[in-house]
C-alpha cells in the first residue's frame, strides 16, 4: 500500500535550485583557480551532513592511549614471527603465541564490562590452497561487545595478527609485522578496552584475524560465519598498515600548517578506501544501478561518507581522505570478503607506505635499515587512526540504523522526487532527514528535515540530483544514508 503523504515541510524548488546551481558554477568559471584540497573530500570544509562530536564522544576519544598502543605493537613484535605458518605451540615464538596473548588481553577488557563482552577464538582448518601448503589451523581472536538496545544490529573493526617477510612462505625469519599489521590490531584492542566499560545501543565486534598475508583465510572465515548466521553486520572497517605518518622520503600528509599553532597537533590524513560498483551486485542490481547512476552510491561509499562526517574534526586531529577504489591500485586487505558477503565495509591505510618497512626481510642495506620495525611507526598517529575508527563506530553504534526500503517512487513521471522507507524500530528514532547533492558532488550538501514519516516529496526532478535518506534519534545523532532505488 503506497504510503499516506504526510504535509510536507517547506523543501527547495527547482526554480531556487536551479538558480543557486547557476549562480555557484558562474562563481567557479569566473575564478577558475580552485585548488586541489578545494576540489578534494579533504577540504577542510565539512560536509552538510557532518555531526559533531557529543560530550560522550569527546570522552571516549580522551581515553584513547599511545603509550597502551605502542606497548601492544612492541609485544606482537616480541614474539620473533607471526606468520600463519609459524608454529603454534610454542609459548613465546610464533603465531600461536601471539594468538594467545592478544585472547588473554580480550578476556581482560571482557572482565570490565559487566558481562557485555566476550571474547573467544574462532579457529577453523584450511585444507591446502594458495600460500597454504600444508592443513593448516587459522585462529582469529573475536571479542563481542553486546548493545544493549539493538544488538542485532552489528558493526566489526579489525586488524590482522599475522605477519610476514619478503618471501611470503617464509615461517621462521624474524618477521616483526609492526606496521603490518601489529598497528591495525593495536588499533582493534584498543577500541576494545575503552568501549568495553560503556553500553553500546547496537553491537560491536573488535577482531584480530589470522591468514591475511597468506590470502585474506581468517577475514574470509569470520564473514563467511556472519553471512550463515544471517547477522546484520551493517559496517566493517580494517585497519592495515596504519602505523607511519611519514613516507618513504620523510614528508607528512598533510604538513602541518606553518606558523598555526602546535604541530605536533596539526591534522594529519588517514586513507579510506571504499568501493562504488559493490563486489556482490547482481545482474539484476547491476541493471538497476546503469539506469539511475548509483556508481559512487553504494553501502560503502555511504559508510565512508559518514566516516566523513562523525570523524574528520579537531577531536580525532585527523583528515580523512577517502578514496574511491576498493582497495589501493590491484592490492587487497580483509575487508573485501566482508564485501563479497554484500556487507558494507572499508579499509584505512596510512597516507603513505614505506615499502622498505613491510614484507621485507630485516636487514642493513648500503646504511638503510629494512624491515618492519617498531621504530619506524609514529604512536600517537595510531592514536589518531584509532580516535576516527571510534568515532564512526561508537556514533554508528549509538545512532540509529541506516534506513530499510529506501525507494524512489517512478510510476508518474512528473518533475518532482517522491521518496518512500520503512520506518525503524529503534525506540529512540525522532524522525528522518533527506539529504541531495549535484550528480557531480562527491559529498551530501543540502539536508532536508522531514520529521517521524515514511514518505517526502521535494520539487526537485530526480533527473538532476542525487538523493538519500537518514534516521535521526531524540539525541540527534544521524544514521549513515541510504541511497534509494526505483520503485515502478
Amino acid at each position: 500500500m503506497r504510503p499516506t503523504r504526510p504535509e510536507r515541510p517547506v523543501s527547495p524548488s527547482r526554480r531556487t535550485v536551479l538558480a543557486a546551481t547557476a549562480t555557484a558554477g558562474a562563481a567557479t568559471v569566473a575564478t577558475g583557480t580552485a585548488t586541489a584540497a578545494e576540489a578534494s573530500n579533504t577540504s577542510t570544509r565539512p560536509p552538510a551532513t557532518a555531526q559533531p562530536p557529543t560530550a560522550e564522544l569527546c570522552a571516549l576519544l580522551r581515553e584513547i592511549d599511545p603509550a597502551r598502543i605502542e606497548a601492544t605493537v612492541r609485544r606482537l613484535v616480541s614474539f620473533g614471527t607471526r606468520h600463519t605458518l609459524s608454529t603454534q605451540d610454542d609459548p613465546v615464538r610464533g603465531i600461536g603465541a601471539a594468538r594467545d596473548w592478544i585472547l588473554g588481553e580480550m578476556r581482560a577488557y571482557a572482565a570490565t564490562s559487566g558481562g557485555r563482552m566476550t571474547a573467544e577464538l574462532q579457529s577453523y582448518v584450511q585444507e591446502p590452497a594458495p600460500r597454504i601448503p600444508t592443513a593448516t589451523r587459522i585462529t582469529n581472536i573475536v571479542a563481542t561487545l553486546r548493545g544493549s538496545v539493538t544488538p542485532e544490529r552489528v558493526y566489526v573493526v579489525s586488524g590482522h595478527y599475522d605477519s610476514r617477510v619478503t618471501d611470503v612462505m617464509d615461517a621462521t625469519s624474524d618477521s616483526p609485522g609492526a606496521d603490518d599489521d601489529a598497528s591495525g590490531v593495536a588499533v582493534a584492542m584498543e577500541l576494545a578496552r575503552v568501549m568495553a566499560r560503556r553500553r553500546p545501543a547496537a553491537t560491536i565486534v573488535f577482531a584480530a584475524v589470522a591468514g591475511e598475508e597468506q590470502g585474506l583465510y581468517g577475514a574470509a572465515h569470520m564473514a563467511a560465519r556472519f553471512k550463515a548466521a544471517g547477522t546484520d553486520v551493517q559496517g566493517m572497517f580494517t585497519n592495515d598498515i596504519v602505523g607511519a605518518s611519514r613516507a618513504d622520503d620523510g614528508t607528512k600528509d598533510p604538513p602541518p600548517a606553518s606558523g598555526r599553532g602546535d604541530p605536533h597537533l596539526a591534522p594529519l590524513a588517514i586513507r579510506l578506501f571504499a568501493e562504488g560498483v559493490p563486489t556482490a551486485e547482481t545482474p539484476e542490481q547491476a541493471a538497476t544501478r546503469r539506469s539511475v547512476g548509483g556508481e559512487n552510491d553504494s553501502p560503502s561509499r555511504q559508510l565512508a561518507r559518514f566516516v566523513r562526517d562523525t570523524a574528520d574534526n579537531p577531536a580525532t586531529g585527523m583528515r580523512v581522505r577517502v578514496v574511491y577504489r576498493r582497495d589501493r591500485y590491484r592490492r587487497g586487505g580483509d575487508h573485501i570478503p566482508f564485501l563479497e558477503q554484500g556487507y558494507a565495509a572499508a579499509r584505512f591505510t596510512e597516507p603513505a607506505e614505506d615499502f622498505a618497512h613491510q614484507h621485507q626481510d630485516v636487514r642493513v642495506e648500503d646504511g638503510k635499515q629494512y624491515g618492519d620495525l617498531p621504530e619506524f611507526c609514529d604512536f600517537p598517529f595510531i592514536a589518531r587512526v584509532a580516535r576516527v575508527n571510534a568515532a564512526a563506530l561508537w556514533t554508528l553504534a549509538q545512532a540509529p540504523g541506516a534506513p530499510r526500503s529506501a525507494r524512489i517512487l517512478t510510476a508518474a513521471l512528473t518533475n518532482s522526487t517522491e521518496l518512500v522507507w520503512e520506518r525503524g524500530a529503534e525506540p529512540d528514532l525522532a524522525g528522518y532527514e533527506v539529504v541531495w547533492r549535484e550528480t557531480t558532488a562527491s559529498e551530501w550538501t543540502h539536508v532536508i528535515p522531514v520529521g517521524d514519516v515514511t514518505s517526502h516529496e521535494v520539487d526537485l526532478s530526480k533527473d538532476n540530483v542525487f538523493f538519500g535518506v537518514r534516521a535521526v534519534n531524540r539525541k540527534g545523532l544521524k544514521s549513515p544514508v541510504t541511497f534509494p532505488s526505483p520503485q515502478p
